[in-house]
């Protein structure tokens, strides 16, 4: 079975796609690798810095790599938060403080469509590709949910009458813009090594 990096240390994401691999492909994180530094994403793109990250774990650490990079693109307010996404309301990484800036910002705002974008950023025998997983919907007006994390309670994807935080993990593991995304990602990657 082929092993690879996962460029994260987050264990929702790396849950997350380890259940949409299932088996088919061994993922290791960061931590498994001895890797315990703060990658930088200073670049203004999910692509930059999803490749950003792939390209520090394979010049430090020597391992092909994928990382991913994930933003919520809110129509009315000219797709920010976007890559600043998890950074929305400051550096911390507060879920929960990025949520309320983000209903303050549409509190009078009757679009609320949005939708989530991941890009995943493969480094593999020398050759760098890039995967996007993109689900349309819209943001409601309060939080709804126990599941999932980030912007999950307050993201009601087309379609579908709950939140992300509502759905539950098995639902968003098959629907989600990581799910196509790392779909995507194994698909290609099985048919390479397969």
């Amino acid at each position: 079975m082929k092993t690879i990096v996962f460029a994260t240390n987050n264990t929702h994401k790396l849950g997350e796609v380890r259940a949409i691999i299932s088996g088919s492909i061994h993922i290791v994180s960061l931590s498994e690798i001895g890797c315990h530094d703060d990658i930088p994403e200073t670049a203004c793109t999910l692509e930059g810095n999803a490749l950003q990250k792939a390209r520090y774990v394979k010049e430090q650490f020597g391992y092909d790599c994928f990382a991913d990079d994930t933003g919520l693109e809110v129509d009315a307010l000219n797709g920010e938060p976007g890559v600043r996404s998890a950074r929305y309301a400051g550096d911390e990484n507060d879920s929960n403080a990025n949520i309320e800036k983000l209903l303050h910002a549409l509190k009078d705002e009757q679009n609320r469509k949005a939708r989530f974008r991941t890009v995943i950023a493969l480094i593999l025998n020398g050759e760098e590709l890039f995967f996007e997983g993109i689900i349309n919907g819209r943001i409601i007006t309060e939080k709804r949910g126990e599941t999932g994390f980030g912007y999950d309670p307050v993201f009601m994807p087309d379609g579908f009458n709950e939140t992300f935080a509502e759905l539950g993990s098995d639902t968003k593991n098959k629907i989600s813009h990581r799910a196509i995304a790392t779909r995507k990602f194994a698909e290609w990657l099985l048919r390479k090594t397969g």
